[in-house]
């Protein structure tokens, strides 16, 4: 269960009774409203969820407890975790939340764990980069209970505060310390967090009075249009700029409202929410009933930060949704959540910016921890309240193996089902799992069961192993080899491994023809066609697994910055093969490596390369644009 004080689950049932009888959020339309709307399946929304989020967190950094290189993400993806862990009782990843906050808690230089110098108490010169992590600590109290937590949502709160400043546009908070510019952001996440603080400090009046006055000013500011979306900020008249309408700053808008009116009862907050809500998913920020930023477009890239927006809507539609139990906003979350899963979600389990799918040779579709984070939350607002116990999930490892067939007789693949179950731990579960490969392919065995004793909201785990033999005849592109996973009564998941066999290796980096090559991907990044890169103590490693007649391989790196490259033929014991001695940063020292393979080649002729910093403490680790690599035999 979770442990929000007492004083706010009286506080939320008290002015939900008052808006019913008010009528602004009636329970016999909404129940009206809900018996036309399809429920989404509760134990599959569950089991999608714990996949996607155990997908999230494999990119966690525990040496530096956060997601590389982005400090603000970094905190909404772990309030993101953290609304998986409320939502549907799973609490594995508490240690987590614990290892950020004892370790992130002090001050840092630049560039450390973030691009900005870090104050301490998660403070720093962007102001809305702190209110983040205020609301993730309050969170992280709901969850625990553990005062420190709320102690830290406090201090940055006051933080917070002391930019406020009446003499600019009569209020608000300032964006930034160099006090240049007052947003739409800053100001919706000082008003959720002032409201939230609130909400659990019993007795509290400090807080909700700031509250109020910073909403009261952010609804006479402008940054509502006329058309009920947000706009970014103000401009040097106090004016409204007129610029992109964000999801995230709508969503902050939302929850802003819906916080403030769990505090006071006001029914027009309740309204406002209901009418930003209404503006953005009946057309204002939706293409074809999907939510949709602007930089989603096929001929533009999204950012680092824009890739993270229209999850933080979510977040706040979900809680609108569980207020008002509204026809129009379940039957949007469930058609974001199906989107993602059916075009926007690859064999990895891995889920992209685009939620609609989509993607172009210049402006690809992006798969990283913050649109895992992003759509995640979509995935979380179906997850029924409260969360059905009995759940059943599966995965495949790998889940993007590449095969190069040999010329003759057959290659084999060795591909893992891995199950998961929650339920009660009275009643075992006997997971059935159907496994099924491509036409003129075998895989032994393709029926088996796995049995699992679930012990309540905390998954359990199995595997199921099998063999998948591909042909020499197999054509070159991608193959499914499915998987289906029945418990009775009538919980059920699939799964798949996108095989793809390829007679040749000529890929750019930071593109979807890279991944099935990207053996262990550590704590790279990519930020764009052309582009892997590993710095400080992370690498990425790229398995070729060359055909059983190889006599002979070899590989081109084009490759700058301080690298280190190792060779190896079983991915534990690691030769260097090249390396870059001088300190360059700039990457004036870009060039084709050849590098000699046939020395590593393994037993199963598969070769293992590893990219790396050849000096950690600076930051400027090794980047690969193109790789190639052949064969003799």
């Amino acid at each position: 269960m979770s442990t929000v004080p007492t004083r706010r689950r009286l506080i939320t049932v008290l002015v939900g009774l008052v808006a019913v009888i008010i009528g602004l959020a009636p329970a016999a339309a909404a129940h009206a409203e809900r018996a036309d709307t399809k429920a989404a399946d509760g134990p599959t929304a569950v089991a999608r969820a714990r996949v996607a989020a155990d997908v999230l967190m494999s990119s966690y950094d525990p040496v530096k407890a956060w997601f590389p290189s982005s400090w603000w993400n970094s905190a909404v993806a772990l309030q993101t975790i953290g609304d998986y862990m409320q939502r549907t009782g799973d609490r594995r990843y508490l240690p987590q939340l614990d290892n950020t906050f004892e370790k992130d808690k002090g001050e840092f230089p630049a560039g450390e764990l973030s691009g900005d110098e870090l104050w301490g108490n998660f403070t720093s010169r962007a102001i809305d980069d702190s209110e983040w992590w205020g609301l993730t600590w309050i969170q992280a109290y709901d969850l625990t209970g553990d005062h420190k937590y709320l102690d830290m949502a406090v201090k940055i709160a006051e933080f917070a505060h002391d930019y406020w400043d009446p003499s600019t546009c009569g209020g608000g908070v300032w964006w930034s310390a160099e006090k240049t510019y007052k947003n739409a952001v800053t100001n919706g996440l000082f008003i959720r967090l002032t409201a939230e603080l609130h909400n659990r400090i019993p007795g509290d009046e400090r807080w909700l009075a700031r509250s109020q006055s910073a909403w009261d000013w952010f609804v006479a500011s402008g940054m509502i249009n006329s058309s009920g979306l947000v706009n970014d900020g103000l401009n040097d008249d106090c004016q409204s700029n007129g610029q992109t309408v964000w999801t995230y700053n709508q969503g902050l808008a939302i929850g802003s409202a819906l916080e403030l009116w769990r505090a006071t009862g006001d029914p027009q907050l309740l309204s406002t929410a209901r009418r930003l809500a209404d503006a953005a998913i009946d057309g204002g920020l939706t293409t074809d009933g999907v939510l949709t930023e602007a930089c989603d477009a096929l001929d533009r890239t999204c950012d680092d930060n824009a890739k993270q927006f229209k999850g933080i809507f979510l977040r706040y539609l979900m809680d609108l949704a569980d207020v008002t139990h509204a026809d129009h906003y379940q039957a949007f979350v469930i058609g974001q959540a199906a989107t993602i899963w059916e075009q926007d979600h690859d064999a990895a389990d891995r889920l992209g910016t685009r939620w609609a799918g989509g993607t172009s040779t210049e402006h690809p579709n992006v798969f990283d921890w913050r649109t895992q984070a992003s759509a995640l939350s979509a995935l979380l607002a179906v997850v029924p309240v409260p969360a059905p116990m009995r759940s059943l999930a599966a995965t495949t490892s790998p889940a993007q193996p590449v095969v190069m067939p040999a010329k003759s007789g057959a290659t084999k693949v060795r591909i893992t089902i891995g199950v998961s179950a929650t339920g009660p731990a009275s009643r075992p579960v006997t997971a059935r799992v159907r496994v099924k490969a491509p036409d003129g392919w075998t895989v032994s065995p393709s029926t088996g069961k796995v049995i699992l004793r679930p012990r309540g909201s905390e998954p359990v785990n199995g595997t199921f192993p099998v063999e998948v033999t591909v042909p020499a005849t197999a054509e070159d592109g991608h193959h499914d080899v499915s998987a289906m996973v029945v418990a009775d009564p009538g919980v059920s998941f699939s799964t798949r491994s996108d095989v793809l066999v390829s007679h040749k290796i000529d890929f750019d980096t930071g593109t979807s023809e890279e991944t099935p090559w990207l053996w262990d991907a550590d704590g790279s990044q990519s930020n764009g066609i052309q582009n892997r890169f590993a710095d400080g103590n992370h690498y990425f490693v790229y398995r070729f697994p060359f055909p059983a007649e190889t006599v002979t391989a070899r590989s081109t790196l084009t490759i700058d910055n301080e690298y280190v490259v190792e060779a190896s033929p079983d991915g534990e014991h690691w030769t260097i093969v090249s390396k870059e001695d001088q300190r360059v940063t700039d990457g004036s020292n870009k060039a084709d490596q050849a590098i000699d393979l046939t020395p590593y080649l393994g037993q199963d002729k598969a070769v293992y390369l590893r990219v790396s910093d050849a000096f950690p403490e600076d930051g400027w680790g090794g980047r690969v644009y193109h790789v190639t690599a052949d064969t003799t035999e």
